[in-house]
């Protein structure tokens, strides 16, 4: 269970958030410029909120009142990256182990094999190519498994779709779906595309810049979803 409430100040607004989101899919829409990212990366722990909280499975990672921020690398939070952010030195197998190697939170149960993993995401083949030798689609679903590697309590990705074009789009938003009914962990994405949205959230927030009488507006999936 994710729950955060958070200011944080920014130059031209004030992000005001809200959320309580159990093993869903959480969608932030709206335009650049709204936020969206910023509240992706107060989760992960990359900025640091003005003020508020941040809970996840009963653990406390950021409250401004007790003076807690739990660094990033202890929160057991996986990232997306809008440009997947693969180390371009390192072959497909090294990308996901460094995550591996770099994180010492772990759920209950077995250690995930890095190889069963990239086999699972069907780029097991790849294991030894550089970034550079992949498509996006490949490169998108490399940087899934880093992610997910060291078993997150939580997953967050940033316009996961941004470099895709329609057709990998459409197949790779399906098995994002897929990923999510395996896993079964909170997923908070950030979108500006409509049908992104509409198709992969349970839930979506939309996000307008923190203007007057705005802010941000639930949206239940179940209902019909429009800007």
């Amino acid at each position: 269970m994710l729950e955060a409430r958070i200011v944080k100040k920014l130059w031209h607004f004030e992000l005001n958030l809200e959320l309580k989101l159990d093993n869903r899919i959480l969608v932030l829409w709206g335009p650049s410029g709204a936020g969206k990212t910023t509240v992706l990366h107060c989760l992960a722990g990359l900025r640091k909120p003005t003020s508020g909280i941040i809970r996840l499975n009963g653990r406390t990672l950021y409250s401004s009142a007790d003076k807690i921020n739990i660094p990033t690398r202890k929160r057991n939070v996986g990232y997306l990256f809008q440009d997947y952010a693969l180390f371009p030195h390192m072959t497909v197998k090294q990308n996901v182990m460094y995550g591996l190697k770099n994180s010492k939170q772990r759920l209950a149960g077995a250690p995930v094999n890095a190889l069963d993993l990239l086999d699972s995401f069907g780029v097991g083949h790849l294991k030894d190519r550089y970034p550079r030798h992949l498509s996006g689609g490949e490169k998108q679903r490399v940087a899934l498994a880093r992610a997910l590697a060291i078993q997150p309590e939580l997953l967050l990705l940033d316009e996961p779709f941004s470099a895709l074009d329609k057709n990998s789009k459409i197949k790779l938003r399906r098995e994002l779906k897929d990923i999510h009914t395996l896993w079964q962990i909170p997923f908070v994405i950030v979108s500006h595309d409509e049908d992104d949205a509409g198709f992969l959230g349970d839930e979506i927030l939309t996000l307008n810049k923190g203007l007057p009488g705005t802010g941000l507006t639930q949206i239940p999936r179940a209902s019909s979803f429009s800007c």
